[in-house]
């Protein structure tokens, strides 16, 4: 099967024009630094997911369906309430940590938080340095 048109693919629009165009100048800030953590966790360049991730590296999936696709390792995105992580294997192995980090919401792979400031970002990098590790071990990941 070939691989599917998914709505949000890597683009070449500017990851700084993007940090840089958001308005609240904490938020801005806050951005760029989890930017530069996650440019550390992953070793990859920034490139923007569609008009609003920011992602770091890529993998390869394949369905049991068939469908085949590509997205980012780990990515985040600035959204009106919150910055939005991307955790791509989900929470399920992540249960002590999250215990610990501070105020956070979650959805399926989602990791919301409202404020970078208000978490414990040793704990933070465990999470995406333990998520990269998996998903680098059940896909091919570039």
């Amino acid at each position: 099967m070939a691989k599917a048109n998914n709505k949000t693919v890597a683009t070449d629009a500017s990851v700084d024009a993007y940090i840089n165009g958001i308005a609240d100048p904490d938020r801005k800030r806050q951005a760029k630094a989890l930017d530069a953590m996650l440019q550390s966790v992953t070793r990859r360049p920034p490139v923007m997911w569609g008009k609003t991730i920011v992602g770091y590296g890529r993998y390869e999936y394949r369905y049991d369906s068939g469908r085949e696709g590509e997205f980012s390792l780990v990515g985040f995105s600035s959204r009106a309430r919150n910055l939005t992580i991307y955790v791509m294997p989900g929470f399920s192995e992540f249960e002590s940590e999250l215990a610990d980090l501070g105020p956070h919401t979650l959805g399926k792979s989602c990791l919301y938080i409202k404020d970078l400031d208000a978490v414990d970002h040793t704990i933070l990098k465990r999470i995406l340095r333990r998520s990269v590790a998996i998903m680098r071990k059940r896909y091919k990941c570039h």
